[in-house]
């Protein structure tokens, strides 16, 4: 029961030509592509974009965002990390200068400035030079008062776990919306931030964390949670106090966070308040030297309007990370180009229908194959899945390209694939289980035929067997001699011969050749064969009536409506006189001593089964001593060669001379093996068209006659020497 139900269950899968299983397919990978995230196949989906990403880089339109670069050259020059921070105090200052936009600060200063006065003085004993330092300004004081000089924003590191330099609490613009206490945000207990001296002084703060997805950067949340409080990014912070707002904005609904806002510029988000990246080529102009700074070797005005962020790229000093283009850069390069693609208006989004779009898409691209697919040649169908994919992988970088969209054209191919691997599977089970029937067919076709044939061989057998045998069927007879030959084209066939006695003195012979081929034919010859000798052995009647009452009964037992041609005669052994009946017969040959061959009189009648009141007219003949008579059927005068040549009669007639012309007398069986070897010769490698049949008899005298034989015979019409004259016709 198990097993029948697994086969009509395996069965119903692959109806249609695979179309259900196929269908099934689709519709389970269509809908795992609504998941929310990234998706079934996070890997690959996050691959594809990656792969958006260096096939078409962001293009920048002009410098917005500059990174002041405290490299190895600025290290070697003005000492180690950590710089006093009156240094630091002095950068500022120097950018400050250039009027930008904004400079953000990727520097955590969480303790105080180890460097400055009062901390040495702390270190000395009472004296002159501790109350010089003491009297010299603060490091920490200086570098705020710098910072309240200057649109300046300070970075933050949330942390998830707690240290002697972390706080739970930060100082933060507002960040106005729904509550976020529901929100899928990025959460952090803990933060690591400058000195609250510092907090105080600064235009804003926002968070440097951004996660890295198996190493590789590719989203910047723009909004977290610090213990309970809202913290926007670094990057966003930015944005804010270049458009001089004073506070953030944001839309969510209960999936998560849907934007960000600041001022006018509006930015799409995913749930976790993370944005896209939209990376551009490295740009070496980005990066300006401290150094360079510090010694005003920049232009007057190279930062106006811009925004600038200060960090570390020294040797051991920055954290190098690799983006989504395979880029290995430092991590503040990413807000730079977070900042740059905000302004420029070429951010990355993944709208909340996309997943929807993604399936449907793959649906209807999985339906058309599933339809076309296996109405089509195996080639055809995997074109039409090329031409699917390649629509596919268009698609989504053509929506990246213009509207900055990411189309996961890599998870819909999986699952065309998947269907076209289920329909393949399902042609390959089609093929095989086509090609098992087929050699189940061609099996049983082979046994039947092989039946056939055993069957075949056994009709052959004893359509043979009942032939009368030369050599047998007349023991010690010497007045006449007989030899016979039927070889069928196929296994049985439909040509016939027949002697017996009559009595002591009259010898009965017959040769006919069945209308038709095969089984059916040699059936027909058989009962022509029995029929004809049944009548001729009732009783003394004459050649005439043998054939009439052959032809009614043939008629009766003919429901396949064959008829036959035939030759059927009688020798009188004692006087050589012969009497014969043609029904619609090639005419015999006499072959005569001298060695001429006299073609006898033609067909007189219709073939037996033609028509059912027919008297069929008899033909005497009177055979002298050695002369033969020879009946043939059209196997041999229509025996053909590769080339379309008949044998034809006058080949056979020039061989039949040619023997008599010899100075042996001449055999019948000599003359039956002489033509045998002639056809064959001629047919060569042809295949035989038709039945070859042949009979002979030699007169040979009342009483064997030593020596040569007499003069050749006569006709009808003259009197052989010491014979009695012919019969008139009749």
């Amino acid at each position: 029961m198990l097993r029948q139900l697994r086969i009509r269950f395996g069965t119903g899968l692959f109806a249609a030509q695979g179309r259900v299983l196929a269908l099934l397919i689709a519709l389970a990978l269509s809908a795992l592509l609504l998941l929310p995230a990234d998706g079934p196949l996070p890997a690959v989906r996050l691959a594809q974009f990656d792969a958006y990403q260096r096939w078409l880089p962001r293009q920048p339109e002009r410098a917005l965002v500059y990174i002041i670069d405290i490299d190895d050259a600025s290290l070697k020059e003005f000492g180690q990390w950590p710089w006093p921070r009156d240094r630091l105090a002095q950068l500022i200052d120097a950018l400050a200068a250039q009027q930008p936009l904004a400079i953000g600060l990727d520097v955590l200063m969480p303790e105080s400035d180890q460097t400055s006065p009062e901390q040495l003085a702390a270190r000395l004993p009472d004296g002159p030079l501790r109350q010089q330092l003491q009297a010299l300004p603060v490091h920490d004081e200086v570098l705020a008062a710098a910072m309240r000089r200057a649109p300046v924003v300070l970075g933050a590191a949330g942390l998830k776990y707690v240290t002697s330099a972390t706080s739970d609490s930060l100082r933060v613009w507002p960040v106005r919306g729904p509550d976020p206490a529901t929100l899928p945000l990025q959460r952090f207990p803990q933060v690591l931030a400058s000195l609250p001296l510092l907090q105080g002084a600064a235009r804003g703060q926002g968070l440097l964390n951004f996660e890295q997805e198996n190493g590789i950067v590719r989203r910047v949340p723009m909004l977290s949670m610090v213990h309970d409080t809202l913290v926007p990014s670094l990057a966003l912070e930015l944005l804010r106090v270049a458009l001089k707002e004073r506070r953030h904005g944001y839309g969510a609904n209960p999936a998560g966070m849907q934007s960000v806002s600041t001022g006018p510029l509006q930015l799409p988000t995913e749930p976790d308040a993370s944005v896209w990246v939209h990376f551009s080529a490295p740009v070496a102009q980005r990066y300006v030297s401290a150094q360079q700074i510090l010694h005003g070797k920049v232009a007057p005005d190279a930062f106006r309007d811009t925004i600038v962020i200060v960090a570390m790229t020294g040797l051991g000093l920055s954290d190098y990370k690799t983006n989504a283009r395979g880029d290995y850069l430092p991590g503040v390069d990413t807000h730079a180009q977070l900042i740059e693609s905000f302004i420029d208006g070429s951010w990355l989004q993944r709208p909340r229908w996309m997943a929807v779009a993604e399936g449907c898409s793959a649906l209807c691209a999985s339906l058309l194959l599933i339809w076309a697919a296996p109405l089509l040649r195996l080639r055809a169908a995997a074109l039409l899945a090329g031409a699917l994919g390649a629509a596919t992988l268009g698609t989504g970088a053509a929506l990246f390209a213009r509207a900055g969209w990411l189309y996961d054209a890599a998870s819909v191919l999986c699952v065309l694939a998947a269907v076209s691997l289920s329909l393949l599977a399902s042609m390959l089970v089609a093929a095989v289980q086509q090609r098992q029937r087929s050699e189940r067919e061609l099996q049983l076709a082979r046994e039947s035929a092989a039946r056939t044939a055993g069957e075949l061989n056994a009709a052959r057998r004893i359509q043979m067997a009942s032939l009368p045998q030369p050599g047998t069927a007349f023991p010690g007879e010497q007045r006449f001699s007989l030899d016979a030959l039927l070889e069928p084209a196929r296994e049985v066939g439909g040509d016939l011969y027949d002697f017996f006695m009559l009595d002591q003195d009259r010898v009965f012979f017959l040769i006919g050749d069945v209308s038709g081929k095969g089984l059916p034919a040699s059936l027909f010859m058989v009962v022509a064969k029995a029929l004809s000798k049944s009548i001729a052995l009732r009783g003394e009647a004459g050649m005439a009536a043998i054939m009439y009452a052959a032809n009614q009964e043939l008629l009766r037992e003919n429901p396949e409506m064959l008829f036959v041609t035939s030759v059927a005669g009688i020798l009188d052994a004692s006087d050589g006189s012969i009497v014969l009946c043609n029904a619609g017969h090639d005419a015999p040959r006499r072959v005569l001593t001298d060695g001429r061959i006299e073609r006898l009189q033609s067909a007189d009648g219709p073939p037996l089964c033609v028509l059912e009141d027919f008297d069929y007219p008899v033909q005497r003949y009177q055979l002298a001593p050695g002369e033969c008579l020879c009946l043939t059927t059209d196997g041999i005068t229509e025996a053909m060669n590769l080339a379309g040549d008949l044998y034809g009669n006058a080949r056979l007639d020039q061989l039949l001379a040619a023997l008599a012309a010899g100075a042996a007398p001449l055999s019948p069986t000599a003359i039956v093996q002489a033509v045998r070897d002639d056809v064959r010769v001629h047919v060569g490698a042809a295949e035989a068209s038709d039945d070859l049949t042949l009979l002979v008899l030699r007169w040979d005298g009342a009483a064997l006659i030593s020596g040569a034989y007499p003069p050749t015979g006569v006709t009808l019409g003259s009197d052989p020497p010491g014979l009695t004259p012919a019969l008139p016709w009749g």
